[in-house]
């Protein structure tokens, strides 16, 4: 190729790149323009039940936009619309149908830059490398595609295996993940100045945690030592596979592994044909599940569809199937301090524990420090004792009514929701999503209480020396509480002589509020007649400007009435 053309190809590469970065950006800012309108300017001037009418038809029009949008991009676009569309158990049908396409259908890179990549990378021609490659993938996902092949003759009979899958980076990925992720800096910036969210999470902060793994994730050697650890960890475990990794065949940009395709995890009529139950393949995989987050502490982080396969086994092996699982460059790590608060979370689930279960949170950083307490461990007991053996078919007929009711007791917590996504819990909650859409998927019914109970059951009676050691620092830390005791209570005197002792008191606080709200409803009603006033005194000399006036003065008229306003 001459210089002229290389130049050519160059200046396109990066126009093409920079349109990327724009439209993506566009997108969001768009979105994020049109959810500001609508849930928090209009309900601001007693409009929200139009907020509210018209909320399912706009995220299905959006999504209906992403989708095409992330198809035509790629890259990490793709893996925005597959968690979006794995969220079965929180999302409309309408909106995940509309980004369902995503697990499967990414354009393909043409063979003949994906054989070029390979040669690269293995030093060798793909005619010595592998007896044979099927040139038709049999996925293309985001970041990579794979292709079924047989290994060389010799290299086949070292170890006991033909049949083979290579994983392949598509061709440029690190440039588009490169300006993917720029632009969701920028995005993440835009987030931190929104308050809403601000309060809750540190946006920034969680693209860079996204960023580190998804640059590990173009880096086959990442994915391959995971796949070792995650295999390790589940030795003993014979509902649990993996492939096996063929090193000889594997570098930075390319991955081979043994053939271990089998049922896709969603595709309940196949279970059933393979005489499988899709409610038993649910349990597992929620057992499974928790087992990486609170045992091993290194869990799968893009556990959706397309990356877990229910393998049959043959009969007389003590078990029917196995969860065989793929894909392994998303992976997230808990740390002990982390894996300990978790366990007390799910102890106090499993004993419907209130109490335990606000206590938990609090040492997950979950809760905002503004959270009250009190009335929140109010408002999960009375959820323990209704919802908690109840599945998701089942809430889903809940009685409208009830649920307006709790609202209404409540109204302060659901207000607030004084709940917030600590840094160390993106690719947590992520896989948690993926996990509860696809058991969902596999049954409706299936009831996510059922599985917690016996595994912290299970967790507890194999706890042993770890529990006896978690039970010696938490009386070191009470014995170092007690020590602090006479300095806090000290000091908690010398605040209250000062007057600087503050008590907090929901009534009135929701006073104070209903005098906010009063005050601005005033400010609304001297706007509206200034306008107004102005309209009348401009009638004659421009009629245009005039009728403005009157047509603006109606948004502070609707809120000054308080029109819209949901009456407590």
């Amino acid at each position: 190729m001459s210089t002229t053309a290389v130049l050519t190809s160059g200046a396109s590469t990066n126009a093409a790149l920079k349109s990327r970065y724009r439209r993506i950006l566009r997108f969001a800012g768009l979105a994020l323009a049109q959810t500001w309108w609508f849930e928090l300017v209009l309900p601001r001037f007693g409009l929200s039940k139009i907020a509210e009418r018209t909320r399912i038809a706009r995220a299905q029009k959006l999504a209906r936009k992403f989708y095409f949008l992330a198809l035509d991009l790629g890259g990490l676009m793709i893996k925005v619309g597959q968690f979006m569309s794995s969220r079965l158990d929180i999302l409309p049908p309408q909106i995940t149908r509309e980004l369902e396409g995503l697990q499967d259908k990414v354009a393909p890179v043409p063979f003949a830059q994906i054989q070029q990549l390979i040669e690269q990378e293995l030093g060798l021609q793909t005619s010595v490398a592998f007896a044979s490659i099927d040139q038709d993938p049999i996925a293309a996902a985001s970041l990579g595609q794979a292709y079924r092949a047989q290994l060389s003759q010799g290299l086949a009979s070292d170890l006991g295996l033909q049949q083979v899958i290579i994983k392949v980076l598509r061709p440029g990925i690190e440039e588009i993940v490169d300006v993917d992720l720029r632009a969701l800096h920028r995005i993440g910036g835009w987030l931190s100045r929104v308050k809403l969210v601000s309060k809750r999470t540190d946006a920034p902060a969680l693209v860079v945690e996204f960023a580190k793994t998804t640059l590990e994730e173009i880096d086959y050697r990442h994915e391959a030592a995971n796949l070792e650890r995650f295999a390790a960890d589940f030795a003993n475990d014979d509902r649990v596979s993996t492939p096996q990794i063929v090193w000889e065949r594997s570098a930075r940009r390319v991955l081979t592994l043994n053939d271990v395709t089998a049922i896709k995890v969603s595709d309940v009529e196949s279970l059933q044909a393979a005489g499988i139950d899709p409610n038993a393949v649910a349990a597992e995989l929620a057992r499974v599940t928790f087992e990486q987050f609170f045992v091993t502490g290194f869990f799968h982080a893009d556990p959706h569809p397309g990356n877990i396969f229910v393998t049959p086994n043959p009969p007389g092996t003590g078990v029917d199937f196995a969860l065989t699982y793929i894909d392994f460059g998303m992976m997230g790590e808990i740390s002990d301090e982390l894996r300990v608060n978790l366990q007390r979370f799910i102890f106090a689930i499993a004993s419907r524990d209130a109490r335990g279960w606000v206590a938990a949170c609090e040492r997950l950083g979950v809760l905002l420090p503004s959270a009250d307490t009190v009335i929140l461990e109010q408002a999960i007991n009375e959820l323990f004792s209704r919802y908690g053996g109840v599945g998701v078919a089942d809430l889903v007929q809940v009685d409208p009514n009830e649920i307006k009711e709790f609202a209404l007791r409540f109204s302060e917590i659901v207000r607030t929701l004084p709940f917030q996504l600590p840094n160390n819990f993106l690719f947590l909650a992520r896989a948690v999503s993926l996990i509860s859409g696809v058991t969902s998927s596999l049954n409706r019914d299936f009831n996510m209480w059922d599985a917690v109970d016996p595994f912290a059951r299970t967790l507890l009676n194999r706890a042993g020396a770890n529990t006896l050691r978690g039970f010696g620092k938490e009386a070191l830390s009470a014995l170092n509480t007690l020590a602090r005791l006479p300095q806090r209570i000290d000091a908690l005197v010398t605040r209250a002589e000062r007057g600087e002792l503050v008590i907090r008191n929901p009534e009135l606080e929701s006073r104070v509020r209903m005098l906010d709200s009063s005050t601005r409803r005033t400010t609304s009603s001297v706007l509206f007649l200034a306008l107004l006033i102005g309209g009348v005194l401009l009638f004659d000399r421009n009629q245009t400007m005039a009728t403005l006036l009157f047509v603006v003065s109606a948004f502070p008229l609707i809120h000054a009435l308080g029109i819209g306003r949901i009456k407590k």
